[in-house]
């Protein structure tokens, strides 16, 4: 009879575990992203979002196959619950797409949205590609109902613009940066439903740019990435390296570390290589294993890009993760819902989508999802 060497086996079986830690894994197999329900309109890229009662609402937009043509469709994403029993790829009776009323403004794509309380607000953009908008529109979705507010400016004067981006907080909206095709900007504007109107506040001190992507984390907002046609904060291009916290208590910008490989006495940012970006896709995700988190992914810096990373809130240091599950994209659209991350649509090259799919940070990799 052949005796067995339980310590070598026991050996041996902690080497198995511990070789497939989440600790050591690569990156590539650091989160994990799973298949959600299809988008329910045509695939598209360029579309624009808010999130209301733990709903996003996503629509608008560009699709390649009618390119003379904008979106005005609009949908609305009701996440499944985690635990749900169904099949991969689909949500379950409790969540998915459904279309809501079209978005009153008229077709466009690069438009921006933000939330503030029960409502809604989306605007700007572009309904063919040459010409920027700066009318707004709020949405109720208990009536399902869009209703026009002021255009974006202030004193008689409109700033339209597409590619900007926003900050919601609890009693105002933010729309800031983007570009008028001929000029790019660093300007902020506030709406206060209270008031009805738009007021300028300090300028954004960064390089101006379009295509930025922004969180919300703690009352502050954070604008990073993005396209400049030049400034001395560009890397690999024109994808934009300085990173920015905004305070609206204070109205105070701060200045973050860049988010590329700048700082030549140490050496945390040595694998910055391929943050910096424009047109990503951006959501938060709080109280992961190792704290709370910001995700961009997706977007593009001379080509498409599938690269996804993690931002520390607590250390401001950046960890690269599983890179997006689907094509390499860009124009796709982010959003935070049940403090869970979620992507969808976007383009290709010169494709489409419209998949959806959600970030599990803290899960390893599987490609079966």
């Amino acid at each position: 009879m052949k005796r067995i060497n339980t310590a070598l086996l026991l050996l041996l079986s902690l080497g198995v575990l511990f070789s497939c830690s989440k600790a050591s894994l690569d990156y590539t197999q650091n989160g994990n992203w799973v298949s959600r329900a299809i988008f329910k309109g045509v695939p598209m890229a360029y579309g624009a979002s808010f999130v209301v009662d733990n709903i996003a609402y996503v629509g608008t937009g560009y699709n390649p196959t009618t390119p003379n043509t904008r979106l005005a469709s609009m949908f609305k994403y009701t996440p499944s619950p985690i635990n749900t029993s169904a099949p991969t790829g689909y949500d379950s009776a409790y969540g998915g797409w459904s279309q809501v009323a079209d978005f009153a403004g008229g077709g466009r794509s690069n438009a921006v949205g933000f939330s503030i309380g029960a409502l809604g607000y989306l605007g700007s953009g572009t309904p063919d590609g040459f010409t920027p908008l700066s009318d707004f529109y709020s949405y109720n979705p208990t009536a399902n109902q869009w209703t026009k507010i002021d255009n974006m400016g202030t004193g008689g004067q409109v700033f339209p613009r597409v590619d900007a981006v926003s900050f919601s907080f609890d009693t105002t909206g933010y729309v800031l940066t983007g570009t008028d095709y001929n000029y790019y900007f660093g300007d902020v504007w506030k709406y206060s439903p209270a008031t009805g109107h738009w007021s300028q506040e300090t300028d954004m001190p960064g390089s101006k740019r379009s295509q930025a992507a922004t969180w919300m984390y703690k009352g502050n907002g954070y604008l990073l990435t993005g396209f400049t046609p030049g400034s001395q904060w560009t890397a690999g291009g024109n994808a934009c390296y300085d990173f920015w916290k905004f305070n609206p208590a204070t109205h105070i910008w701060t200045r973050l570390r860049d988010i590329y490989n700048t700082n030549a006495s140490q050496t945390y940012d040595d694998g910055y290589t391929n943050i910096v970006r424009y047109h990503a896709a951006a959501f938060t995700i709080l109280g992961t294993a190792s704290g709370d988190k910001g995700y961009i992914t997706t977007g593009a810096n001379g080509v498409p890009y599938n690269y996804t990373w993690e931002y520390d809130f607590a250390t401001d240091l950046w960890t690269q993760k599983t890179p997006y599950e689907g094509s390499a994209r860009q124009g796709a659209v982010g959003f935070t819902v049940l403090n869970r991350g979620f992507v969808t649509t976007g383009i290709s090259g010169s494709t489409a989508n419209d998949d959806t799919r959600e970030f599990f940070p803290n899960q390893i990799y599987n490609q079966y999802d």
